[in-house]
């Protein structure tokens, strides 16, 4: 066959799970997208049923692989997912319930129990995460106590990523990055908290062997190479969280960088040397985990509901118009958006707040307000919130402040968020413009697994791709400093409690 060895990346994320084909230098070859099955039974539930996400991948797969003139080129393939799904399966690798949504805020209950039984500064110092309902730990739980017939049967308990694999291979494992965002990894040890399981009645037998991210799992079984397209020659590798193989993808591995990493939930990522510790940071919110690199680890904020906000406005407030229409729009708006401020806490608050009975809010409306005044609000909220998630993890001692700034993500393709996330920051950012980064860094530890590369830095240096600066808009700096520090700072803190109040009064019913 001629050509160079081809290399899948999966991303499996929120909205969409994409399937794409890399040559060894990172350009596609073949691609394809298909919409992440989702259920919402209530409010503050949602879940995904295991079989129809292997059935929509499968289809992503077959799809790109279809495209394809010599698909037995195919070397090896290597999945980023979502972090904070799990699948739990029984001892003939059937799942047991439906998987959680990562988003899922069902668990509440059982962080307030983690709250009694487990210090929350010890859960961070082991664990480098704050005690909040979105992590693996809190979901099995939930399962153990709602689910208990589930949670007898279940043998394993697999994050989405690790379930794709799973799936294609018949080995059960997980890399570092994901095992970081379960709430029963121990960061410092690189192992799973056994003591700290058997406190919460967990027995640590539950969760996948742990392997370094772009480790060789195997070939492509014989069955899902049918279904797929694969090769059975092509070899399966762990690969990790979707946001940190975008920052493997654009070289932001080490410290001084930062990866602005945009899709439904924003990235804040900022590449640490060894781990922190110090429980405030856990206390407003902030992550620390395991690099999909050796040996390195990160600091991460973020908005959770940034792509998800610009989405939720086009479909409930925008009357289904293209984002041109809106961004047009928006456009025409003056910065401040005629007074008008939008707090994106959809979903709930975002570090340095630690906050899940939070919400989203539109204040300072009037009839001067149209859908482009309100479009552009959703745009400097989220752009606002960014600044604030950042400059509050930049206190901590050991985080650099960033040399330069790297984005990427569906988010960057909207020119005027990103001009206004640049004014708003008073700097400029550089967008990568490397297609689908979360799924080239799953090909690069797809490589890697399947010697492709002969190490890391032989493959970042094979990639091709180039940056786009957006600078900052010199006559707007002061408009938006002004927003930013007289309104935008101050919009948390005077809804809080009428945000809790609401919160209260819902559970009554």
């Amino acid at each position: 066959m001629p050509g160079e060895p081809l290399l899948i990346g999966v991303d499996l994320g929120t909205t969409s799970i994409k399937a794409l084909v890399f040559d060894p230098t990172g350009q596609i070859m073949a691609q394809a997208s298909v919409r992440t099955p989702t259920h919402y039974p209530r409010p503050a539930w949602a879940y995904y049923q295991p079989e129809e996400l292997w059935q929509s991948t499968v289809t992503a797969l077959r799809q790109a692989i279809d495209r394809l003139e010599h698909p037995g080129r195919i070397a090896g393939i290597a999945v980023a997912s979502m972090a904070e799904t799990g699948v739990p399966i029984d001892a003939h690798g059937q799942p047991t319930c439906d998987a959680i949504a990562w988003f899922d805020r069902r668990t509440q209950p059982q962080v307030e129990w983690l709250a009694r039984t487990i210090d929350r500064d010890r859960l961070y110092a082991l664990t480098g995460l704050p005690l909040q309902p979105i992590f693996g730990l809190c979901k099995v739980l939930w399962i153990k106590k709602n689910r208990p017939d589930a949670f007898a049967r279940t043998r394993s308990w697999l994050n989405a990523a690790d379930y794709i694999a799973y799936r294609l291979c018949g080995v059960p494992a997980t890399d570092y990055s994901l095992a970081s965002r379960t709430l029963a990894f121990d960061l410092q040890r690189l192992q799973w908290a056994d003591d700290l399981l058997g406190e919460v009645g967990i027995s640590p037998a539950l969760f996948a062997p742990l392997l370094p991210s772009g480790t060789c799992l195997g070939p492509v079984r014989r069955g899902p190479a049918r279904e797929t397209g694969l090769p059975e020659t092509a070899r399966v590798s762990t690969g990790g969280h979707d946001h940190i193989c975008g920052a493997l993808a654009v070289g932001v591995t080490r410290p001084g960088a930062m990866l602005n990493s945009l899709g439904t939930a924003e990235a804040i990522f900022n590449p640490l040397s060894h781990p922190l510790t110090h429980p405030e940071i856990g206390r407003q919110g902030y992550t620390i985990g395991a690099h999909v690199v050796s040996g390195r680890y990160y600091i991460l904020g973020g908005v959770y509901t940034s792509g998800a906000c610009i989405e939720w406005f086009r479909e409930t407030l925008g009357n289904g118009a293209d984002y041109a229409t809106l961004i047009a729009e928006a456009e025409a708006v003056p910065p401040g958006s005629l007074g008008v401020c939008f707090l994106p806490h959809l979903r709930l608050a975002n570090p340095p707040h630690v906050d899940p009975r939070s919400r989203g809010a539109f204040i300072g409306l009037s009839t001067d307000v149209k859908r482009g005044v309100l479009f552009r609000a959703v745009l400097e909220g989220l752009a606002c919130e960014s600044r604030h998630s950042l400059q509050a993890h930049l206190t901590h001692p050991g985080v650099e402040t960033p040399r330069d700034i790297c984005a990427i993500g569906g988010g960057t393709r909207n020119r005027l968020l990103m001009q206004i996330k640049a004014t708003v920051l008073n700097r400029t950012i550089a967008i990568a413009n490397a297609d689908e980064a979360t799924a080239l860094g799953a090909a690069v530890l797809a490589g890697l697994g399947a010697g492709v590369y002969p190490d890391l830095p032989s493959a970042l240096s094979r990639l091709r791709y180039t940056r786009t600066p957006i600078h900052p808009i010199p006559d707007q700096v002061d408009t938006y400093e002004t927003h930013y520090q007289q309104v935008y700072r101050k919009v948390y803190p005077t809804l809080r409690p009428l945000h809790h109040t609401i919160h209260h009064l819902q559970n009554m019913t």
